[in-house]
């Protein structure tokens, strides 16, 4: 059969399971069912047996329910509070004032959750009153939120990271450090943002409140130290070598609990949650990988991946000119499938393409995240923004609107990211050759 005819019968065949509300995994298992045993000869039972085994058996995925179990259990810990009251004395100085706080706030929440819309529930839920209670403007309230929600992806230890890097058995600790510039890159921009809206709309930022004694705001910083001092132990292991991701996750886990007990906040209920917690998630995403490997097995027994390569190399697209088109379909994909999902989903169709076009593997991995961020907030049916409606009840539209300038942010990060890849290349090469 013509390769591209059975290659839109089996897109065709994925979205009616996935619009049928079939779950992605079981999508992606269907999907593979149907290319090995309509147009292969190939065992279905013992391949599907084999791949779902390997796919399960990776001492590396192994960091994955451990750095969700240790979000899981700073997110019912006390830690807003103590980032939002650490965090306020120190910005109410700059052009923005309190706004910024949501942008570092989800910055340090990023690192230690590695979600998106943990980051942004996390820190709205926080943040939205007492910003509204100050007077801020709801839009740039809102706007904030939603850009810097979409740190949770790519600040280390990102969980759409280690599945990237498991899908196409690459470095998950030369993914991490990859993503730290372009974090900073991002935080950066947000930040600069911040400013310059806030000197152009005067009226719209209420009046700096009383500063504070240096000693009262070192006394508030102090309930920050110690997440900083988790990340730093967590993250730094994993840059200096001394440690695996899987290793540096299970200390994480440990200093988790003890920073939450320490808190006051760590309750048998709360212990349990986050355990069931960090089961669903990671079983949802283990189930997603297994499907999604089998699936990028049986596209290797069709050779629609290496053909579709070839049918795409043939019209001779410039490596800018087939980013400029992967942008606009991980976009549209993104906005009809959470981040985790468009990964898995595209990889063993796009690599191919991406390794003819000669572009690093490492940096195609931040600039996959960095374009999955944006499908995050794309209006008007981005995942983050719904996470934002139901926070604040406001319409859809509203709430996409305040997060349009940021959306162009992203834009512009992919933009910079891709004209100067050192941004993702520089730190991973310098850190470990």
């Amino acid at each position: 059969m013509n390769e591209v005819v059975l290659t839109l019968f089996l897109v065709v065949a994925l979205f009616a399971f996935l619009g049928s509300g079939v779950w992605v995994a079981l999508s992606l298992l269907g999907v593979g069912w149907l290319g090995l045993a309509l147009f292969t000869s190939a065992p279905v039972g013992q391949v599907l047996a084999t791949t779902v085994w390997g796919a399960s058996n990776s001492w590396a995925l192994a960091a994955l329910p451990l750095f969700i179990w240790m979000g899981e259990i700073l997110f019912r810990s006390r830690l807003s509070e103590d980032m939002f009251a650490g965090l306020a004395p120190w910005m109410s100085r700059l052009p923005g004032r309190l706004l910024h706080v949501n942008v570092i706030g989800c910055g340090i929440f990023a690192a230690v959750s590695g979600s998106s819309a943990a980051t942004a529930a996390t820190i709205g839920k926080m943040s939205i009153p007492e910003l509204q209670k100050r007077g801020y403007d709801p839009l740039m309230t809102i706007g904030t939120l939603a850009g810097s929600g979409t740190l949770g992806l790519l600040i280390p230890p990102s969980i759409i990271l280690i599945v990237y890097g498991v899908a196409i058995e690459e470095s998950i600790a030369r993914l991490f450090i990859a993503g730290v510039l372009p974090g900073v890159l991002l935080v950066s921009l947000f930040m600069g943002f911040i400013m310059v809206w806030a000197l152009v709309n005067k009226s719209k930022v209420p009046p700096a409140e009383p500063s504070l004694p240096l000693r009262d705001k070192l006394r508030r910083t102090l309930g920050l130290m110690p997440v900083v001092l988790l990340i730093a132990g967590v993250i730094g292991s994993i840059y200096a070598g001394i440690a695996s991701p899987t290793d540096a996750a299970a200390v994480g886990v440990a200093l988790a609990l003890l920073i939450a007990w320490v808190s006051g906040s760590l309750t048998w209920q709360s212990f349990v949650d986050g355990l069931m917690g960090a089961t669903r998630t990671s079983c949802m995403i283990a189930f997603i990988l297994a499907g999604a490997a089998f699936l990028t097995v049986a596209m290797g027994f069709t050779g629609i991946p290496a053909k579709l390569a070839t049918w795409i190399g043939a019209f001779g697209l410039s490596k800018y000119e087939l980013l400029a088109a992967l942008t606009v379909f991980f976009v549209v994909l993104g906005c009809f499938l959470d981040g985790i999902s468009v990964v898995v989903l595209t990889t063993a169709v796009i690599m191919p393409m991406v390794e003819q076009a000669g572009i690093d593997r490492i940096w195609f991995g931040v600039y996959l995240v960095l374009v999955v961020e944006m499908s995050q907030i794309t209006p008007p049916v981005g995942f983050n923004l719904f996470v934002l409606q139901g926070l604040t009840g406001k319409n859809i539209l509203y709430v996409a609107r305040a997060a349009l300038p940021f959306f162009l942010l992203l834009v512009l990060a992919v933009i910079l990211v891709t004209a100067f890849p050192g941004i993702a290349t520089y730190l991973p090469d310098a850190m470990m050759g």
